[in-house]
């Protein structure tokens, strides 16, 4: 069975170091992309009528803090509870607020990624 492993990261000061951490367990195919979320907009004071999907290429180009979305497909539960672990010797607990969120979804099938 394989997983998908999605981490929205608060700091993206961190992704350098969780990149690496993440790599060391084994992960191999991490896709990052640059992200953030409404409440984040709102709460920069772009707009309090903003839609509910807004014009990404116009949010990134303010000057709010975004987050780092990152994920990969791992082959175990295990492995994911190890990013999880090694996630959190960085970011400090994922419960805690201003860290990130992490999720773990089981996939039915996974096409075109290399097991190499």
């Amino acid at each position: 069975m394989s997983y998908l492993v999605v981490l929205v990261l608060d700091n993206p000061d961190l992704c350098h170091n969780v990149l690496e951490t993440w790599e060391a367990t084994g992960v191999r195919g991490i896709t990052i992309l640059e992200s953030t979320g409404v409440g984040r907009v709102r709460k920069a004071g772009l707009r309090d009528d903003i839609p509910l999907m807004p014009n990404l290429s116009e949010l990134f180009k303010s000057s709010e803090t975004h987050h780092r979305t990152l994920f990969s497909v791992v082959e175990s539960a295990e492995q994911a509870e190890s990013l999880k672990a090694a996630t959190e010797k960085i970011t400090g607990d994922l419960s805690q607020q201003n860290t990130g969120m992490m999720f773990v979804v089981e996939l039915y099938k996974v096409f075109g990624a290399s097991k190499a």
